[in-house]
């Protein structure tokens, strides 16, 4: 990683390229992580319109964003596992799966989250 003895601004400024080269790459890479990025343009505008508080709307647009920050997590799990080997280790798939597990929790949660603010 370049300029990790960074202070200050510096390391800020850093930080803020190297996460935009994580987005990057998750786009690229992950059409799970495309397919919640649109799901997020669609319902944060609904969030805006059918909340009636300004909690219901944080609420709504949070649990979509929390599907987006569980499945960064997942692809980089994944990258990682990926970049120590490709054949097939229980441990790896393990890893794998509780990652995919992670975010099918994240999803289910928005699902429940939205129902029963909007119902």
């Amino acid at each position: 990683m370049a300029h990790q003895n960074a202070k200050g601004v510096k390391r800020l400024i850093n930080a803020c390229f190297f996460s935009a080269a994580g987005f990057k790459a998750t786009w690229m890479h992950e059409e799970a992580f495309r397919q919640e990025v649109i799901l997020f343009i669609v319902t944060t505008p609904l969030a805006i319109w059918l909340g009636q508080t300004n909690i219901e709307k944080l609420l709504l647009i949070g649990s979509i964003v929390l599907v987006m920050l569980v499945e960064l997590l997942n692809s980089a799990v994944e990258a990682v596992v990926d970049r120590v080997g490709l054949e097939h280790h229980e441990l790896s798939g393990r890893a794998k799966d509780i990652g995919s597990a992670a975010v099918m929790m994240s999803l289910v949660w928005a699902a429940v989250t939205w129902a029963l603010i909007l119902l």
